[in-house]
């Protein structure tokens, strides 16, 4: 089988955990009288081709940038791996046999590709069948380490590659915890690896004989405060669960050295991270305390901070033990107080970094400074140094030498962001401003800085040779689509050099430089019937063509030949729009007429009508058609009006969602009315649909608008007073916007809605507000009021859906449903409202 297009997917890979076979669970429940046929759905064959189609590899660049890696991924899990146990505890889900988060994302086949040419090559000895989790390159480019799940021993093994030699051996056979990260990091002198192990003798967990041993109980403090609480799931219920949590979580902090050799650090603890100095000689370790909480995940319990020797784990400083946060201020700015945010400064030996609210992280207070950032150097004499005051929130800090970092603020609430220049060795010196301006705006972004593995294997600032320079790299949003781009900035004079602009009718985007002078580029390259590949491009000759690296092919060729274009219209306050109108291949308008029609969106919220105008996403991007958004529908003879813009806009003082509801029809009647106007979409034949978010769009759509004849609606919120202490970007809580909430809840105009409409949702969905509690009352409220509806549970899928079988049967019933009641509708249609 030929591989398909690239897909540039971050590294580490998710942890799969695939216990057990069909076959051997068909033969456990015939064993016990139970019946196997399966209720599952298939659509029909142009859909099924699509979910089967191949996945694509995931790449990797090396630190001294000259080789990729690439990890070849599998097809859908089935239903039987989705399914088997899984712990769902403080907030986290956990994989009980491999003590390791319960995810199916993983790696079947590693090979390794020159840059400057030559062939793919395998690596040789890799465990069978390869389950990769997560990988890393070592500091000096020699070794890889990944994590392998071992499923019939239920282990996440540490396995070594040895770059040179293409071969793979098991490092050490303890296995490893990946329950709080993935499980291992090199240690900057690549020598060694630190990794969280499952501790020796730990014994099984803690057993539920089911009897309880009194009620479980939870109160408030005094009263007097105003907090927000999210609806988090899959949190602490009881003492049992918190000491199955514990037994879990805890994990053996270790050194493993090439030849396999282990060095325990220190005692098993409640770790959720340990990280090493740049130099080696500490490390910076995060574990949770009791008392545990029965409303907030496990990130928002009591944490001691502490700096351990490398060498045998000891405590040498202690720098802070956080207390239980059970709510915070009111405010999407709103933070915990003490350290947060804290880190190993990457251009010192041993210097931390961290950020302090100034404001009580309350962001009502009035305060000109709202976050510090401090340092502190090894070995933690003295105070704290203060390196900067800052007007927002402390987002992050890019690292360059001693003078020379990059610090990042942002305020939410305004959609505000700024960068300062600083000398880290020299916090006397003012910070220089380089950047202020609004988040929202993506046609002025200047990009991120580009960086680069120092020897130690830490992110750091690439610096032009002069040492003047930095590099740029961004989106290149403009009002032809996005056109990404490379930048030399200069530091004294604040000027660019763009050194690499994306070109039509190819989507060119920069993946590194690699060298330090910016003369050569890798980059990927599409275009809507071209799948992306990898290219190096040399930037010191404008009449040169990109030299490619990857031929992959087309993974859909059979949907090769559809129709994509941009489009841009007004809506009726003047607000611009886009979306992408996709056709099947071959349509003609004059000769076929208008199409049935499947609208797919999700709408955002904006601050500025301006940013709100401002065109997302490439006419020239590769047409990928997935089994996951709308674009399937096109073998089935739909035109896909694929993300129209349904912008929310609240300016100045004013409050988006308070016109929720009327700009959200406005938006949706102008896309309607551009595809009726363009004579592709049959107005009689018109469906929306979305996930999430875009599923509660699509309910309130159909109860405050007659445009569409049903919908499609996917792990949605319908009820607002279940999600009362904010949603999405709404900050006020239901009792300070008791009519917003309500008059943005379909759940609460349900009897609006006389259009059928298929609610789809996940039977075990752990998304913040989607409980499938939503979708189970929604579909209730409409079935009581005689409306029509369908709701389908899929069993063992959580907010987005992972095995095969649940994906064939969203796509039979989502194919059922437009089929139905909107492809093969009559064409009289009553009206929805008056």
């Amino acid at each position: 089988m030929a591989r398909p297009a690239l897909r540039l997917l971050a590294i580490p890979l998710a942890i799969a955990a695939l216990l057990g076979a069909p076959q051997a669970l068909a033969r456990e429940a015939a064993a016990a009288g139970q019946s196997t046929e399966s209720t599952y759905r298939l659509p029909p064959p142009e859909l099924q081709a699509i979910v089967d189609a191949p996945q694509a590899p995931q790449m990797t660049l090396s630190p001294r940038r000259d080789l990729l890696a690439f990890v070849e991924t599998p097809a859908l899990p089935g239903i039987d791996v989705v399914a088997q146990p899984e712990l769902r505890l403080a907030g986290t889900r956990i994989n009980p046999r491999t003590y390791s988060q319960s995810r199916f994302s993983f790696g079947t086949g590693l090979s390794i590709k020159p840059v400057d040419g030559g062939a793919e090559r395998p690596v040789q000895g890799l465990p069978q069948p390869l389950a990769l989790a997560s990988m890393a390159w070592s500091p000096d480019q020699r070794h890889i380490a990944f994590s392998h799940v071992d499923n019939r021993a239920g282990a996440v093994e540490l396995w070594l590659v040895d770059v040179e030699a293409l071969s793979a051996r098991r490092l050490t056979s303890q296995p490893l915890n990946a329950v709080a990260g993935r499980g291992f990091t090199w240690m900057p002198d690549a020598q060694r690896l630190l990794v969280q192990l499952r501790p020796a003798g730990q014994g099984g967990p803690p057993q539920d004989e089911g009897i309880p041993t009194g009620p479980n109980i939870q109160e408030t403090g005094p009263g007097g405060e105003v907090t927000q609480l999210r609806t988090y799931q899959d949190l602490l219920a009881n003492e049992h669960d918190a000491q199955v949590f514990e037994h879990y979580l805890r994990s053996q902090t270790a050194l493993v050295a090439l030849d396999g050799s282990v060095t325990p650090l220190g005692a098993p603890d409640l770790f959720l991270g340990v990280s090493p100095s740049p130099d080696g000689r500490l490390l910076l370790s995060q574990r949770i305390e009791r008392p545990f909480s029965y409303v907030v995940p496990y990130w928002s319990f009591p944490r001691r901070i502490e700096v351990r020797d490398s060498a045998d784990g000891s405590v040498v400083h202690q720098v802070a033990a956080l207390p239980l946060v059970e709510g915070l201020p009111v405010g999407r700015d709103a933070v915990a107080t003490g350290v947060r945010r804290i880190d190993w400064r990457a251009d010192a030996p041993a210097t931390l970094v961290w950020a302090e609210a100034q404001d009580g992280g309350d962001p009502a207070v009035e305060a000109e400074v709202r976050d510090s950032v401090f340092v502190h150097a090894a070995p933690f004499e003295g105070e704290p140094v203060k390196l900067i005051d800052l007007g927002y929130r402390f987002r992050n800090a890019t690292w360059g030498n001693g003078g020379l970092a990059l610090i990042d603020e942002f305020w939410w609430r305004d959609r505000q962001t700024r960068q300062w220049r600083i000398a880290p060795d020299h916090p006397e010196r003012a910070p220089e401003l380089l950047f202020d301006r609004s988040s929202e705006d993506r046609y002025n972004d200047p990009g991120s800085p580009v960086t680069v593995a120092d020897e130690a294997g830490n992110a750091r600032l690439m610096i032009s040779p002069d040492g003047n320079g930095l590099y740029l790299a961004g989106q290149g949003a403009s009002p032809e689509g996005d056109r990404p781009f490379v930048d030399r900035f200069d530091l004294a004079t604040k000027e660019t050099t763009r050194l690499f602009h994306s070109q039509p009718p190819y989507l060119e985007r920069p993946a590194a430089l690699l060298d330090d002078a910016g003369t050569r580029l890798l980059l990927t390259r599409e275009s809507p019937v071209e799948p992306t590949n990898v290219y190096v491009l040399d930037l010191t000759d404008d009449a040169r063509e990109p030299v490619a690296l990857t031929g992959f092919p087309h993974p859909t060729p059979q949907l090769r030949d559809v129709s994509k274009e941009q489009i841009r219209y007004k809506r009726a306050d003047g607000v611009d729009l886009t979306a992408t109108l996709y056709l099947p291949a071959g349509y003609d308008a004059e000769r076929d007429g208008p199409l049935p029609t499947l609208m797919w969106a999700y709408p955002r919220e904006f601050r500025s009508a301006d940013a709100a105008s401002q065109v997302v996403g490439s006419p020239h991007a590769f047409n990928r058609i997935s089994y996951w958004g709308p674009l399937g529908f096109l073998a089935r003879g739909w035109a896909v009006l694929d993300g129209p813009t349904m912008p929310i806009v609240g300016e100045g003082d004013a409050e988006p969602n308070d016109t929720y509801v009327e700009q959200l029809v406005a938006s949706a009647r102008a896309a309607v009315d551009e595809v009726v106007r363009r004579g592709v979409a049959d107005p009689d034949r018109i469906a929306i649909g979305g996930h999430s978010y875009g599923a509660f769009m699509t309910a309130n759509l159909l109860a405050h608008s007659d445009l569409f004849r049903a919908g499609i609606a996917r792990s949605g919120a319908y009820n607002r007073t279940l999600t009362p202490f904010g949603f999405q970007a709404e900050e006020r809580n239901y009792w300070d916007a008791k009519d917003t909430y309500l008059t943005m809840s379909p759940f609460h105009n349900a009897e609006l809605i006389n259009e059928p409409i298929l609610f789809i949702h996940g039977e075990d969905d752990n998304n913040s507000g989607t409980f499938p509690m939503q979708s189970e009352r929604m579909f209730a409220a409409i079935k009581g009021l005689g409306g029509q509806a369908r709701l389908v549970m899929l069993p063992a899928e959580s907010h987005g859906y992972r095995a095969r079988e649940s994906i064939l049967h969203m796509l039979y019933e989502t194919d059922a449903w437009l089929e139905q009641h909107v492809k093969q509708s009559p064409a009289a249609w009553p009206a929805n409202n008056p």
